[in-house]
């Protein structure tokens, strides 16, 4: 799938919302080194801590040096944390059954 416009997007609120004190710390979910300027931003602009999760699973692929500059604390999405917060494979509610797809 293709991405449309979501780091402009998160950007835009992680700035917005750090400008209007809406955090006090924030997170960024990401290893696109296009968010580098809003994190430096909001580390030096605003003085807020800022974390940078790099969700890319593959351990040989490291966080791009663009965004470990600009963070104040780094770290790597371990698959077992990833594998622990998901849903079951099916859920009811009052409407039915929800079946996650098996390609996921």
């Amino acid at each position: 799938m293709e991405e449309k416009g979501s780091d402009v997007n998160l950007a835009s609120w992680l700035l917005m919302d750090g400008f209007n004190g809406d955090y006090e710390q924030a997170v960024v979910i990401s290893n696109d080194s296009d968010l580098a300027l809003p994190i430096r931003i909001v580390r030096d602009e605003l003085q807020l801590p800022i974390g940078l999760v790099n969700p890319n699973l593959n351990p040989k692929e490291t966080t791009p040096a663009e965004l470990s500059a600009v963070a104040t604390f780094t770290r790597r999405l371990r698959i077992a944390a990833l594998q622990n917060s998901l849903f079951p494979a099916s859920l009811s509610d009052a409407q039915g059954v929800i079946t996650k797809p098996a390609s996921w």
